[in-house]
């Protein structure tokens, strides 16, 4: 069995520093736009589709992993990262908290839990419903 891994403390700015305000809270924020109405992550000033003004809305931090590459080398192995389809449409790039990543497949439904870093606000990862 490895160390756990080590996750780097994020540096917030003006523009995400509520998205990690929010994280502390174990709140998942993601962007809307006010013109189209489209959902997107990460949050961002101007909508990514029409560049439109957004608006902070809260997810409820369900979905379902699109796409998933487990790592087994290196510090911190093994652990995997993923592309989560959260419910509300955005996909994110994310890390899958578990400790069975050979039971991880395509198509699983995952749910938000916030990992702690080196100092900084905690991040948002994904792990299977039900661990």
């Amino acid at each position: 069995m490895s160390d756990p891994r080590k996750i780097p403390a994020p540096q917030p700015n003006v523009e995400n520093q509520r998205f990690f305000d929010a994280a502390a809270q174990g709140k998942l924020l993601i962007g809307q736009c006010d013109a189209c109405g489209q959902p997107h992550y990460y949050p961002r000033a101007t909508c990514p589709f029409c560049f439109g003004a957004t608006t902070w809305v809260e997810s409820g931090g369900k979905g379902e992993i699109y796409s998933l590459s487990t790592m087994r080398r290196g510090a911190g192995a093994p652990y995997t990262l993923a592309y989560v389809t959260l419910d509300e449409g955005p996909a994110v790039l994310t890390n899958i908290a578990t400790d069975d990543h050979d039971s991880l497949a395509i198509g699983q439904r995952v749910s938000v839990r916030f990992t702690p870093t080196e100092g900084g606000p905690p991040v948002p990862m994904f792990a299977p419903e039900g661990e």
